[in-house]
């Protein structure tokens, strides 16, 4: 198991890069979003790395944090996902951007890479939304507030991100104002307060 390179940059390509590790080239898939964090030719990098076996071919994936390789192991397990369209995934979003639309169920988002059609999108954000908080980085606050929309009858949390929503901000960006909103309202805050802080949040 290859789980990290540390080499000399040799080559780079729309997709990947070969990275120089004492004389041995390694061929390694990546992001775009990781491609653009790597220093020019002849220039020292490390990735982390996921080796894939298969009976036709071993091939190396690149990723330039730990939590990037940790989205693309979920990702690449969701059926239909696959390497492909799971560095598309990696490419299109951040991963904070990730964490925060499978956390808030934002099927539009995700939807945004090339090869997520809207079942696909639904199906990323059904199967993995509560894994999305064990993922290195992944705000507290953002987990806390996913868990409210879960619940049966409506919180303050839930009324407030419902009411940004119809105010015209998405999913992810309603999210993070009233996870944000919520570590600054009293406790037992009702709605219109979260909702207050939610848009000064926005206005930043």
């Amino acid at each position: 198991m290859i789980a990290r390179l540390k080499g000399l940059i040799d080559e780079v390509g729309d997709d990947w890069a070969v990275i120089d590790v004492n004389g041995v080239g390694y061929h390694v898939a990546c992001s775009a979003k990781t491609l653009a964090s790597l220093p020019a030719r002849g220039e020292p990098a490390a990735l982390f790395t996921e080796m894939l076996v298969s009976e036709t071919s071993i091939r190396l994936v690149g990723f330039a944090t730990r939590a990037e390789r940790d989205w693309f192991g979920l990702l690449d397990n969701v059926q239909g996902v696959g390497t492909k369209v799971a560095l598309a995934i990696l490419s299109t979003l951040s991963v904070s951007e990730l964490t925060t639309a499978v956390a808030m169920g934002d099927k539009a988002m995700v939807g945004r890479a090339n090869g997520v059609g809207p079942k696909l999108a639904q199906r990323i954000v059904t199967e993995l939304r509560d894994k999305a908080p064990m993922v290195a980085g992944a705000d507290p606050a953002l987990a806390s507030l996913a868990a409210q929309l879960d619940q049966p009858r409506p919180t303050a949390a839930a009324d407030a991100v419902s009411a940004l929503i119809n105010l015209g901000y998405n999913h992810s960006q309603a999210g993070v104002a009233v996870a944000a909103a919520m570590g600054k309202a009293a406790e037992g805050a009702g709605p219109e307060a979260i909702i207050r802080l939610a848009l000064k949040e926005l206005s930043r």
